[in-house]
């Protein structure tokens, strides 16, 4: 130990204590703040935010601590500078990916923790969960692919090769070009739905003739969850270039309808009383519309149509259903006569009366 403190400088010495007390204080005070301001209700961090950035920001200071031409000096390495530099220079790129991915995640849960996609009206709250879920997977996607690149060109001899393919790339990459058309073209579907969100998460759709809700949407393809539980996997260029219905666009409260055919005998302001009567004897009505009409008459029966509201698609469906029930009921109580039936007329011939 004698030895080797003699054949060390001692100003390499002391610069090296000098940096590694640099890096500690500098990690210190930059945890020191994060904590506080993590504290402050203006700057309220989530849980567990400052484990995420701790240890990211810890390795970026010791990348920059591992150029330190002290530290060559002292491990007497001077000949390894190229490969100090190098490890530096990866780790620092490595350590800044990973606290932009971290805060990137913390953002996100800041935000969307401010809106609840479980109450009713959530319309907001989806729009702004759509466009975080999309544009995160997007910069993800673009920071990995940088830091990428980034560590590559800093080897020359990569560097030297990547010009040399692109300054000769010029026809292959117009043919690359056509080729992947397709997946640029989903690619740039999905950042067209974050930004103009023709759909969002839990919207209602009627997609390819199945009524579902969104439950995923990424840069290729939209998850619609089918009311049996089945999953639609659609692309997600379906959703630009084809008309779909979208049941919760701008609201989620909807009109529903329960047809009735009829014979021509049956009492229609009796039907619409008995239809308010159901109407306001369930939860499932808003009390915004109720409308009883006839729609159409044909050969043998009445088409009457009867029109309710109610706050979404779900609550629709079984507010009908209910509907359609009692009223069917009702006529086979009050009017029974009055249920659909095909009516023959028998007549007796001349001959027939003569004879009697």
């Amino acid at each position: 130990m004698n030895t080797f403190f003699d054949t060390v400088p001692k100003s390499a010495l002391y610069f090296f204590i000098a940096s590694t007390l640099g890096v500690l204080i500098a990690y210190w005070v930059i945890s020191f703040f994060i904590k506080k301001y993590g504290k402050d209700p203006k700057y309220l961090l989530p849980n567990g935010a400052f484990k995420k950035i701790s240890g990211p920001i810890f390795l970026i200071i010791f990348s920059i601590w591992l150029r330190s031409e002290s530290i060559r000096t002292l491990l007497q390495l001077e000949e390894h500078d190229y490969w100090f530099k190098k490890t530096s220079t990866i780790l620092f790129i490595a350590s800044l990916t990973w606290l932009l991915l971290n805060l990137l995640k913390i953002i996100k849960t800041v935000i969307v923790s401010n809106y609840d996609v479980h109450v009713e009206n959530n319309l907001k709250a989806r729009k702004i969960y759509t466009q975080f879920n999309i544009l995160e997977r997007i910069f993800i996607f673009t920071i990995i692919i940088l830091a990428i690149g980034a560590v590559l060109m800093s080897f020359e001899s990569i560097r030297e090769l990547g010009v040399s393919i692109f300054a000769s790339a010029g026809v292959a990459g117009i043919i690359i070009g056509f080729s992947a058309q397709k997946m640029i073209g989903t690619v740039l579907a999905g950042i067209q739905i974050a930004i103009a969100q023709p759909i969002k998460i839990d919207d209602v759709v009627i997609v390819e003739g199945e009524w579902g809700r969104i439950e995923e949407i990424t840069l290729t393809y939209v998850v619609v969850k089918i009311w049996d539980k089945r999953r639609l996997i659609v692309p997600t260029t379906y959703f630009i270039e084809k008309p779909f219905q979208n049941w919760t666009k701008t609201s989620s409260d909807i009109l529903g309808t329960v047809f009735l055919y009829t014979d021509y005998t049956v009492p229609f302001d009796a039907l619409r009383e008995e239809l308010t009567k159901i109407l306001k004897s369930t939860d499932l009505w808003d009390k915004e519309v109720n409308v009883l009409q006839v729609t159409d008459s044909k050969q043998n029966c009445v088409e009457i149509r009867a029109l309710m509201s109610a706050k979404d698609s779900p609550t629709a469906w079984d507010l009908r259903v209910h509907v359609r029930e009692k009223l069917i009921t009702f006529l086979q109580k009050n009017y029974p006569e009055s249920i659909a039936k095909n009516r023959v007329l028998l007549e007796k011939s001349t001959d027939e009366n003569n004879n009697s």
